[in-house]
């Protein structure tokens, strides 16, 4: 079992000024997250968004104009911020919010600032220009740019004493993890190919007859673009399905984070199998008043209550 550990119950006022810095990151910049955290108490709603602030750091340099040598030096001080949080050398009136709130977050909550490191390796994934000839191959970059963070995240979420099969919470969370960032390649991919990424797995790109790329709103000439996708939707689906069994182990308000925000990429996957080149014209996503919804059923423990039935019906 993973317990979160106490807030504290005093605050002070330039920590309290760091995580509303981070907050504000988020809701400026978390157009999926932010509808998940905003379920929770204060406490863990102030933690992810620490969590998110530093990691939308780390993507803001990869995703950056930098030359990639400033890059990587910038990510290596981004590493040598979590070892300052590592050794407590982060005082509360340091000059970076972000910092603070990290540092105080870290003392609050058993989170794995391990998994930040990885997400900086993810990073310097993309610097390198890797490109990755399976599925196995690409697994280990979602792992560290999603992957790792949901296991990350449930440092602040907590498992519930006494949940049956907590010791997979956090397999679970990585699973979850690779399902949202798969979704996150289907919905990029004319997007990333424009910045010269290719992250699909060479292996399925050559099947369906996509080795050419996605140079424009159109698919390659001869391909099977629809096939592609939708091997790779079903692909998205058993991830959603086997990391949705973190739900039952979660509190309900944690749960109901969780089931907002991945329920809001499964709608994102639902609109991309429809209509697959949709990606190719432009970035598809969901309205903000389809995104509410998803975070009220979340509230409401439903995607919560069908898991724990079919796991029910398993075990039967």
């Amino acid at each position: 079992m993973i317990r979160a550990v106490e807030p504290d119950t005093h605050t002070s006022a330039p920590v309290l000024a760091a995580y509303r810095y981070c907050e504000a990151v988020t809701g400026a910049q978390a157009r999926n997250f932010a509808y998940g955290i905003r379920l929770l108490p204060t406490p863990k709603r102030q933690a992810m968004s620490a969590l998110y602030a530093f990691s939308r750091r780390v993507d803001d340099i990869g995703d950056g104009t930098l030359p990639d040598d400033v890059k990587a030096a910038r990510l290596e001080d981004t590493r040598a911020l979590l070892t300052r949080v590592r050794d407590g050398a982060v005082d509360e009136d340091d000059t970076d919010p972000v910092a603070v709130a990290l540092a105080h977050t870290a003392q609050r909550f058993p989170v794995p600032l391990g998994g930040l490191d990885e997400l900086i390796d993810g990073v310097r994934m993309d610097l390198r220009g890797e490109t990755y000839e399976t599925w196995d191959d690409l697994k280990i970059y979602c792992r560290c740019v999603a992957g790792a963070i949901g296991r990350v995240s449930l440092g602040v979420f907590g498992t519930e004493p006494g949940a049956r099969g907590a010791e997979r919470a956090p397999e679970y969370a990585d699973t979850l993890g690779l399902a949202l960032q798969l979704t996150n390649i289907l919905r990029d991919v004319r997007e990333d190919a424009e910045d010269g990424r290719t992250y699909l797995p060479a292996d399925d790109l050559a099947k369906f007859g996509c080795s050419a790329g996605f140079d424009g709103p159109i698919p390659p000439e001869g391909s099977d673009f629809a096939g592609l996708v939708h091997f790779e939707v079903r692909r998205a689906r058993a991830l959603f399905a086997e990391g949705y069994r973190l739900l039952p182990l979660l509190d309900r308000r944690s749960g109901a984070c969780v089931a907002a925000m991945a329920g809001i990429y499964r709608r994102l996957l639902d609109r991309i199998e429809r209509e697959p080149e949709a990606v190719l014209r432009g970035r598809v996503s969901l309205p903000g008043r389809e995104k509410a919804y998803v975070a009220v059923r979340g509230l409401s423990g439903l995607d919560t209550r069908n898991v724990t039935r079919r796991t029910v019906r398993r075990r039967a």
